[in-house]
């Protein structure tokens, strides 16, 4: 009697305790309790399934690519010290690195459990190619850079400086909402404005109650997810539909992409989560690298805009490690772009090789980002 007494009050507790906690989830947009959990301690490679996302097919076109076998090299330099590539590849999580040369695949390595069809999260790769989305707007003429975020958002505006920021701003990381990209790590940073932005089921609730600004827009340059998601605001809102289903016939289709993609999103037919969540093939994140690398031409069609991918070419800030950055693209070297996720998503363009490196992995030191990028460049610049 003693032990039921004591089990059916721990149950009561417990539900009592979790009735607290969906309460209080819901009123600040996030997903239930046992889902959030889930969320917040899953490796990298299992976060797409564990959030709302539209689909996006395959291209009715899909590029065929190439393939040879290249040898690459036994030992790579990593952080100070000479080490196989085995070891690297294992030591920063990895699982999948392909390797594109000239347009042929030369390499393509997948962890046991992995293979050429599994959807791997970006993070903020997608970054890129929300910006791209961007390009094409701007080259229609349906938007200019100097466009302020509140002349499609009226409703947001609050009359501080948030009102004077612009698309040119968002693009290069200089709007100067009060987002930090500090991101937490474990139970107690889940409360934290990105964390919350990453979990929200309602991104323009998120974006209504975080409008502080840091600094003044244009006055500094600080790297913030929160610019990449107002700008897929702005896709949704000019374009009239999903940035799915944009994406999916302005980019993905052409493009050539084999396999179909994923876009987290806040709510099922909500606002696709622009900074992150772009799910995809390890082959189609080479296909978008090379695409760049191409000056947005795949098979005589100009996907990207000429002057998008020259934009995309140049840095116009400098923020983390020195490197360059700019139209939501990263230049860790002079020349050389980068598509840069948290936790190793890499797509490394490299036009003096015309090569693309893809690596996408389950890495939790993103001290590692420097020193990995260093080790795909060595690789690159192999003759």
């Amino acid at each position: 009697m003693v032990v039921f007494r004591w089990l059916r009050r721990l149950i009561i507790t417990s539900l009592a305790l979790y009735l607290v906690l969906f309460s209080f989830t819901r009123l600040i947009h996030y997903p239930e309790p046992i889902a959030a959990a889930r969320l917040g301690f899953a490796l990298a490679h299992d976060t797409p399934k564990l959030m709302p996302s539209h689909y996006i097919p395959a291209s009715n076109a899909p590029r065929e690519w190439a393939v040879t076998s290249e040898e690459l090299p036994r030992t790579v330099r990593f952080d100070g010290s000479q080490i196989s590539l085995k070891k690297f590849l294992n030591q920063t999580a990895t699982n999948a690195f392909v390797v594109v040369r000239n347009g042929v695949i030369t390499y393509e390595w997948y962890k046991e459990g992995f293979d050429k069809k599994f959807l791997f999260p970006s993070y903020s790769v997608a970054k890129t190619l929300t910006s791209v989305m961007i390009g094409q707007l701007v080259e229609e003429g349906k938007i200019r850079e100097s466009d302020k975020f509140i002349d499609f958002f009226p409703e947001f505006k609050n009359g501080s400086a948030f009102d004077d920021i612009t698309i040119n701003q968002l693009l290069d990381m200089r709007s100067g909402v009060g987002v930090s990209d500090n991101y937490p790590s474990g139970p107690s940073g889940w409360g934290v404005a990105i964390a919350q932005m990453y979990a929200s089921t309602d991104l323009h609730w998120f974006l209504g109650n975080n409008r502080k600004m840091a600094f003044q827009p244009g006055r500094d340059a600080e790297y913030r997810s929160v610019d990449s998601m107002m700008l897929g605001m702005i896709i949704k809102k000019v374009t009239g539909e999903r940035v799915s289903d944009f994406f999916a016939r302005s980019i993905w289709q052409p493009a050539g992409a084999s396999y179909g993609a994923t876009w987290n999103v806040d709510r099922l037919d909500g606002q696709e989560k622009t900074f992150c969540c772009f799910n995809a093939a390890a082959r189609d994140y080479a296909l978008m690298g090379q695409m760049i690398l191409d000056g947005g031409i795949v098979n005589g069609n100009q996907v990207i805009p000429q002057q998008w991918s020259k934009r995309l070419a140049t840095p116009v800030v400098t923020l983390d490690r020195d490197w360059g950055y700019g139209a939501q693209i990263w230049h860790p070297y002079p020349n050389t772009s980068m598509l840069l996720g948290l936790h190793g998503q890499h797509v490394l363009v490299v036009p003096e090789t015309k090569t693309v490196v893809v690596k996408l992995s389950d890495d939790l030191n993103d001290e590692n980002e420097g020193p990995v990028t260093e080790v795909m460049r060595d690789i690159a610049l192999r003759n």
